[in-house]
């Protein structure tokens, strides 16, 4: 079977074409670049400890301080871009029975798994070296058998664990268990907006209500409402006239919550509720269409996957080598941020496009018999 445009391998795409997904790339690259910088800090690390760290001092601090002091919310903001990617893509054909759980599975685990365990592997190895020479993990401090069990089943932050061998990897741990559900709730139960809303809704009120701290519901909550801002886009397609009005309310929105967080002590989850999906809808909107700007941010997009799990692997590298041979990293270095995040977005390009996406291929080819075109997500 090949992959056409509606096959169970690539869901039909909404009728207003590929270039509204831009805007999604666009916010992809800039989540993944905020990650990366927020966790260039990791070079100051000696095991588990920061040394003579002075977060003012990195690297062009006077314009990335948003990204140094809050770029590990880019997390949250991944997991509503990737709510409002899985009902744009699948939310027809899961609401209509047309995707089965075995397929579901293996169109997530081709995509997710081969890149984790490459990098679980490589992460082990150099986190055994490290600690040899220093007595100490990197970072990451937990990183015992059990630890590398649960990272084989990507079950590492299911349930309240501290972060191990490759440490992002607890997003995508959680986010795994959200997929879970996302596809059994439109499947079984309703796609609808109401019902969408409903599961944010109570996923922030287990929050509130302080009934469970397990990222989980952060997780659930934001995903969902990536969900309910793509019901809501597909809806609007409709109507030229709704389409204005639901981009002057996501704008009123993106603007009040600016200036409510500027104004008042605002607990930040509470403003990326408001602004996250109001930000997804106006970049899906009104991202301008042209074939620059798709050469561009379609493989900038692609490699945002592959420069969350390989960063680390790059910084223990570094680590490893200079702590055995002594060298001082040139941490406060404008050069050393450019290099890092310049060598991890170019390894991350050919990882996608001589890694994953072969292995992707191959492993949907033997698992269901058909070969899938990459789809980048």
């Amino acid at each position: 079977m090949l992959d056409t445009p509606n096959s169970p391998l690539r869901p039909a795409l909404p009728a207003t074409g590929d270039s509204k997904i831009l805007g999604i790339e666009l916010l992809r690259f800039a989540s993944a670049l905020a990650v990366l910088v927020f966790h260039y800090q990791h070079f100051s690390y000696i095991g588990g400890s920061l040394v003579d760290f002075v977060s003012s001092k990195q690297p062009f601090y006077r314009f990335l301080s948003l990204f140094y002091n809050y770029g590990f919310y880019g997390v949250e903001v991944f997991w509503c871009i990737s709510g409002f990617i899985f009902f744009w893509k699948y939310g027809e054909q899961l609401a209509a029975k047309k995707l089965s759980g075995y397929l579901f599975s293996v169109l997530r685990l081709s995509r997710l798994y081969p890149l984790h365990i490459a990098t679980l592997l490589f992460v082990a190895l150099m986190q055994a070296i490290y600690f040899a020479h220093n007595g100490a993990y990197f970072v990451y401090q937990h990183n015992g058998l059990q630890d590398f069990v649960l990272q084989l089943f990507m079950a590492s932050n299911w349930f309240i664990r501290p972060e191990s061998f490759n440490g992002p990897i607890w997003s995508i741990s959680i986010e795994v268990l959200v997929y879970a559900a996302f596809f059994l709730s439109l499947r079984y139960v309703a796609s609808s907006g109401f019902f969408l809303g409903a599961v944010a809704l109570a996923a922030a009120l287990v929050q509130v209500l302080k009934i469970s701290i397990n990222p989980l519901f952060v997780c659930l909550m934001f995903f969902y409402l990536g969900c309910l801002t793509a019901k809501i886009f597909n809806r609007t397609q409709t109507s030229s006239r709704l389409r204005s009005a639901a981009g002057v309310l996501a704008a009123l929105l993106v603007v009040a919550s600016v200036t409510a967080v500027s104004l008042f002590t605002i607990k930040d989850k509470y403003f990326l509720v408001v602004f996250t999906p109001a930000l997804i809808f106006l970049a899906v909107s009104y991202m301008p269409d042209s074939k620059w700007v798709s050469r561009f941010l379609i493989p900038a997009g692609n490699m945002t996957y592959a420069s969350y799990l390989l960063h680390v692997p790059i910084q223990l590298t570094v680590a490893t080598i200079c702590r055995y041979f002594h060298w001082s990293f040139p941490f406060y270095s404008g050069a050393a941020l450019l290099l890092f995040i310049g060598v991890t977005l170019l390894l991350s390009h050919w990882t996608y496009e001589r890694f994953e996406m072969p292995l992707q291929r191959l492993m949907r080819r033997r698992m269901t018999g058909a070969l899938s075109r990459p789809a980048g997500h």
